[in-house]
């Protein structure tokens, strides 16, 4: 499982030389901005365990740290919907071919969905299963 966090900073103030700390970034996550930087977090699914931890300025997006946090040893991956089309990316073919990603459906096109149909029902259920797996790395 891979996920990412926001690490806060204080606001974006001189250090002692005069400078700024040019790794700090701000970033909006809804309709709030935060400063700071983000943790990338590798997990292992089955034991909960933290494998991988990548650091990058705040705005910088999930999934541009995707084939850094798996290890080699993954078959599946499950994620958030913010590393939709990870398995487009270069650098995930080229290091990470045989992975399987499960990447969870955009909340805004589950929040529509017509969830008294019965294939729609199944999505819904498919997108649970998926959160439930998910949530060892959404606690961390």
């Amino acid at each position: 499982m891979v996920d990412a966090t926001l690490i806060a900073a204080p606001s974006p103030t001189k250090n002692d030389r005069g400078q700024r700390d040019l790794e700090v970034h701000q970033t909006k996550k809804g309709n709030q901005w935060h400063f700071g930087m983000k943790a990338h977090i590798g997990v292992d699914a089955d034991s909960g365990l933290v494998h991988t931890v990548t650091t990058t300025s705040a705005h910088a997006h999930d999934i541009t740290q995707a084939a850094a946090l798996l290890h080699g040893q993954e078959q599946q991956v499950f994620a958030d919907s913010r590393y939709r089309g990870v398995h487009k990316r270069e650098e995930v073919q080229a290091q990470h071919p045989q992975v399987n990603g499960h990447i969870a459906m955009i909340p805004g096109q589950r929040r529509v969905m017509d969830k008294n149909r019965p294939i729609i029902g199944l999505k819904e259920q498919l997108e649970q299963i998926k959160a439930c797996i998910r949530a060892k790395v959404e606690h961390l």
